[in-house]
């Protein structure tokens, strides 16, 4: 394979899900249903396919026709919304599941974190989680040694080490996970969402040890929602969109091309619904209170939302303004923020949520909508609720043009007094019987 560690060619997984039956049919339409059943089953029968009673379940292809190779040292993001295949593609090439189509070769060695604990035995002590790790891998007893310290100082769980992990918090499961997944000699790390448990300071040890780890010649695959984390770890990005290869390339071109698939996929989603709630629609309004696609900068910000709620207490109605990478820009929760949760009276409702004036820079920028119970817990989202355009930002009325691509920020910053230039004396104190003042 040469200088490539990971090979994929026309991969697909399927699996079959299976589907309410309806009980309430006529005898003639059951009697022909279940012909043509046994007629299907001998077909499969014959060609070796594996049987499935289509009138009960549903063959469901999660991956298909996939082709595309990684190169050894490359920080690689696979990008998707939920349901797309990241996971089911990590485990082909972590080896968990084998794929229904199509082939895959890997060079090397590979260790993967896909969930809390992935490989711990819930029995065995830290210690000894970490060696039978080292020995899954083929690792001998003295080159664990060597590697001991390191992984138990990253995860700072070395007071608790000769404790069984199923007394581990969740956070002392995900920081000896990854330490030993982060320093153990593979050649290729697998990381998937785990790393949203861990607080920001993990969180920042973490991409700057699968940095390290890259720059030694290994090869990192990391999913995550957090695009701020794959801008900053990861060079080129793969996104899948119902299972297939949509987008291969560098990873801002990435990012972008997910958030303008959101965009396009807006308006004909199934939102779907939470327990307790349900965000049925949502409209961008201008000034006027007219249904818009634009922004004005330097105006109130303004949409209306349609929710319902089961009448759960403590439910609030939550916003994320995104940019034109996806990343946040901003956050507002009626209950936190307003000590507005949604109504405990069981119904349908309209609400107009009207934000301060916002000074946007020009760009595309998109809100994702959540409901959530205790601010905690997500009852109902939706990624990409609304999408917006800001044609134009000038903030000064001077015909400059505050763009987010300029690499600036996002927000151009107003000043809410004139600012004023006041002479100093020789020691420093301000001139207070000079009239002159510089504006």
């Amino acid at each position: 394979m040469g200088n490539t560690v990971i090979r994929a060619e026309n991969l697909g997984k399927s699996y079959i899900i299976g589907h309410k039956i309806e009980r309430d049919g006529l005898l003639r339409e059951a009697i022909t249903s279940g012909a043509r059943s046994l007629v299907r089953k001998g077909i499969d029968l014959v060609t070796g396919r594996p049987s499935v009673d289509r009138g009960r379940a549903e063959e469901f292809w999660a991956l298909r026709d996939n082709n595309f190779e990684i190169k050894r040292g490359e920080l690689v993001s696979i990008i998707g919304h939920n349901g797309a295949g990241k996971s089911t593609l990590l485990k082909i090439l972590s080896r968990i599941t084998e794929p229904t189509e199509g082939r895959v070769e890997l060079d090397g060695r590979v260790n993967s974190l896909l969930e809390v604990g992935t490989g711990f035995h819930p029995e065995l002590s830290g210690r000894e989680n970490i060696f039978l790790n080292g020995a899954i891998l083929g690792m001998s007893r003295v080159e664990m040694r060597r590697r001991f310290d390191e992984i138990v100082e990253f995860s700072g769980v070395g007071k608790f080490i000769d404790t069984p992990v199923k007394r581990y918090s969740v956070g002392m499961y995900v920081r000896l996970a990854f330490a030993v997944a982060a320093h153990l000699e593979a050649e290729i790390l697998v990381v998937d969402e785990v790393l949203s448990v861990g607080d920001a300071e993990f969180q920042s040890r973490c991409i700057n040890r699968m940095s390290e780890v890259a720059g030694s010649g290994r090869t990192v695959l990391f999913v995550s929602h957090n695009f701020a984390a794959v801008r900053a770890l990861t060079r080129r990005s793969i996104v899948l969109q119902g299972g297939r290869l949509a987008f291969d390339g560098p990873v801002d071109a990435g990012l972008a091309f997910y958030t303008a698939a959101l965009s396009r996929s807006g308006d004909v989603r199934n939102w779907g619904r939470g327990n307790d709630s349900a965000l049925i629609s949502a409209k961008l309004l201008d000034v006027g209170g007219e249904v818009t696609d634009h922004f004005v900068p330097g105006t109130s910000m303004q949409f209306e939302v349609v929710v319902e709620t089961t009448g759960m207490p403590g439910m609030s109605l939550e916003v994320i303004l995104r940019d034109q990478h996806n990343l946040p820009v901003g956050f507002y929760s009626s209950a936190t923020f307003s000590n507005m949760p949604l109504p405990t009276a069981a119904g349908r409702y309209q609400c107009t949520i009207a934000l301060d004036e916002l000074f946007l820079a020009a760009g595309e920028y998109n809100i994702d909508l959540r409901t959530t119970s205790t601010s905690i817990v997500t009852d109902h989202r939706v990624d990409g609720a609304l999408q917006f355009l800001v044609a134009a930002c000038n903030p000064g009325d001077v015909g400059y043009d505050f763009r987010q691509d300029q690499g600036l920020g996002h927000l151009a910053l107003r000043l809410s007094a004139p600012m004023r230039f006041v002479p100093l004396s020789s020691d420093g104190i301000p001139s207070l019987h000079s009239d002159e003042r510089l504006r």
